[in-house]
């Protein structure tokens, strides 16, 4: 692997590049340039130009997208077509099903969901799960916040408002009982407090990747749910199912986006919890981390940029090094945690 192409420029996307090109060749691919020089050849083109990526496309070893999730599957089944390793961030079960349908084919990895969540959440879950000769539950909990929260929402869009309402719109998949379910997203809502403060967590669509098929008859309970400020959820389901704007998905990112534009200080929270039989009886193993905003280069990024492009950069160098699949889909269950952050992105998770 030496030549990576990397479409989407945004700021997940350009941080992408900028990790990525310490170790290869790196071209990205936008419409525009971003704001700031990001050290590597930008290629202006359209996404929709589909002439432009077949051409495009087969001159590079390994293909990157970091666009919203519905631009996602043009672009894979070109890479595909021409063999080539593909990544990406989507949360969008859809996608990702004709992704895993298409890899049954496929000369090159490929690798979708290799964010947060999905990703590296899948990664530390499935790192815990290891540790027990028999699993009863597994829950995972991510929540990208600003660090100071106004308003009745608490929020801001440091991530693609697209991607969040297509996981606040879409069902959720689970284990409930032993048996893989989809339960409504909002739903759920559990009341959590970590060092002193106060959250809450509830179903959203996508968090699990391919993990309820990896844990079928395995566990008594999987679940994936968002943590955000409490009184969220509510105000969120009100928005979109009494106020019937859910049919109107740009709509409600055009108000949301404007309401709530991102923050410079942002905190990313990781938890996990699996519980399960060892030899000595039943037990019970956690994960948990807050991350803020990092240097990187000499400018500073959002801890949900930082934390998405590492996590993404990561496995691209795992790939590399011949330490995952090099051709064929990769869960992001299947990768070993600790081997993630021995790569040269994957040791920021460290700090």
């Amino acid at each position: 692997m030496k030549t990576i192409l990397v479409f989407g420029m945004g700021k997940v996307g350009s941080l992408v590049g900028i990790l990525l090109n310490k170790r290869f060749n790196v071209t990205g691919f936008d419409k525009t340039n971003p704001p700031e020089n990001p050290g590597f050849t930008i290629i202006n083109g359209d996404i929709n130009d589909s002439t432009l990526l077949q051409e495009t496309i087969p001159k590079y070893d390994t293909i990157v997208s970091c666009m919203p999730y519905n631009l996602n599957l043009s672009i894979a089944k070109i890479a595909h077509a021409h063999s080539k390793h593909y990544f990406d961030l989507t949360e969008d079960v859809p996608t990702t099903k004709a992704i895993l349908e298409m890899s049954a084919t496929a000369k090159g990895a490929m690798a979708p969901q290799c964010g947060l969540a999905p990703g590296l959440i899948g990664i530390i879950g499935s790192d815990l799960a290891k540790r027990f000769t028999k699993l009863r539950d597994i829950e995972l909990r991510v929540g990208a916040l600003p660090m100071y929260p106004n308003g009745l929402l608490g929020y801001s869009f440091t991530w693609s408002p697209a991607g969040v309402i297509n996981e606040y719109i879409n069902d959720s998949e689970v284990i409930h009982n032993g048996e893989k379910k989809m339960v409504p997203s909002l739903d759920g809502l559990e009341h959590i407090n970590i060092e002193g403060r106060d959250y809450e967590a509830f179903s959203t669509s996508g968090g699990l990747g391919t993990m309820c098929e990896t844990y079928e008859g395995k566990v008594d309970t999987l679940n994936y749910k968002t943590i955000r400020y409490p009184g969220h959820a509510k105000l969120m389901r009100f928005l979109l199912y009494e106020l019937i704007l859910k049919e109107k998905r740009e709509l409600v990112e055009q108000i949301l986006t404007e309401a709530k534009p991102p923050v410079a200080e942002d905190v990313v929270i990781v938890y996990a919890v699996v519980e399960g039989w060892k030899k000595e009886g039943l037990a019970r193993e956690e994960y948990y981390r807050s991350f803020h905003p990092i240097e990187v280069d000499g400018k500073k990024w959002r801890a949900i940029s930082w934390t998405t492009a590492a996590s993404l950069a990561a496995v691209v160098e795992m790939v590399a090094d011949g330490k995952l699949p090099q051709q064929g889909f990769i869960k992001q269950e299947d990768i070993d945690f600790n081997a993630f952050l021995e790569t040269q992105t994957g040791s920021y998770f460290k700090a």
